[in-house]
């Protein structure tokens, strides 16, 4: 395809805006209602790109329209380009006032237990006006989304593998884990543990396939042991804290938490030595793309909230 004589001229944003509506709605008549248009201009948006693209992008029946293969391919990299837009209508009206804006993080749980929350405490107090919009997840699901263009940037554990050539990463700190108990647990007046005296305890584990659990079984086998089956596998924080404060239960969570939120959650980092190597924490973001103003003040303040932690071993 001739992008300039085929496309360029006449692929226009309205027609595509009318494309996305129309999937969404699941017909043309709804797409029609909801952006308050008759049907017939939302019936000529959709024959303007087909025929400007030299392919159907819907299926249509008596149940409604589909998007074809085509259709789903241009709303893939269409949405990107909406978001691009929108990021750059947010981006010249947060020039005007840096303070004020949105930011989309994508985060890990234990750093939105902990160092996530000290952020955006310190920032929104400073810039009342900012407003935050927190993803959660596993690395690898929050860089596609940072691909997507879905959210702005991501904090948490850096992927092990090679840094890809779409990214730039900026570590803060090298993580560790650690034995944890809550207030109550016996094991707390212990000076010295010996991770193989826990193995019969309660313990709480997050699904072992996950990252989180993969670390927390990888210390286990590092000290020649198998691990303990979990009296409860769950990949919430919350649950595993309301389990530890009853005393009774163990798990293995990273220093993260422990360094922002143990003395409100009521938590213990127990004397055992544990014999895996510490594991990268940072910020990632897109290669080539500029960080809006609310970003760098995210950015800033991470570096400075995460001194203590980068000075510690």
């Amino acid at each position: 395809m001739q992008w300039e004589d085929r496309i360029g001229r006449r692929l226009k944003l309205q027609d595509m805006h009318i494309l996305l509506a129309t999937v969404q709605c699941g017909s043309m008549g709804k797409a029609a209602h909801q952006l308050a248009i008759s049907q017939p201009v939302v019936s000529r948006s959709i024959a303007s790109l087909e025929h400007a693209l030299g392919v159907r992008l819907l299926d249509r029946s008596r149940d409604g329209v589909e998007p074809t293969i085509y259709g789903q391919a241009l709303l893939t990299h269409g949405l990107a380009a909406f978001n691009e837009l929108k990021q750059g209508v947010k981006a010249i009206e947060s020039l005007s006032d840096p303070t004020a804006g949105e930011l989309r993080v994508g985060s890990t749980d234990p750093m939105a237990a902990g160092m996530l929350g000290v952020m955006i405490d310190r920032l929104s107090r400073k810039y009342p006006r900012l407003s935050f919009d927190i993803k959660l997840g596993f690395p690898p699901d929050l860089q596609a989304r940072l691909r997507e263009r879905s959210i702005d940037l991501v904090i948490g554990r850096l992927p092990s593998t090679v840094p890809s050539d779409d990214t730039d990463v900026e570590v803060l700190y090298y993580d560790r884990s650690y034995v944890v108990a809550g207030a109550l647990s016996r094991w707390t007046r212990r000076r010295k543990i010996e991770l193989a005296e826990l193995i019969n305890e309660p313990w709480t584990h997050p699904p072992l396939e996950s990252l989180p659990g993969t670390r927390a079984a990888d210390a286990f086998r590092a000290c020649g042991l198998e691990v303990p089956p979990a009296v409860v596998t769950v990949a919430s924080l919350q649950l595993q804290s309301t389990l530890l404060a009853t005393g009774r239960f163990l798990t293995i969570l990273p220093r993260t938490m422990l360094h922002f939120a143990s003395k409100r959650l009521g938590l213990t980092a127990l004397p055992v030595k544990l014999l895996v190597p510490p594991w990268p924490v940072g910020i990632t973001t897109l290669r080539g793309r500029m960080l809006n103003p609310v970003a760098q003040l995210f950015v800033v303040c991470a570096r400075e909230v995460a001194k203590p932690l980068a000075k510690s071993k």
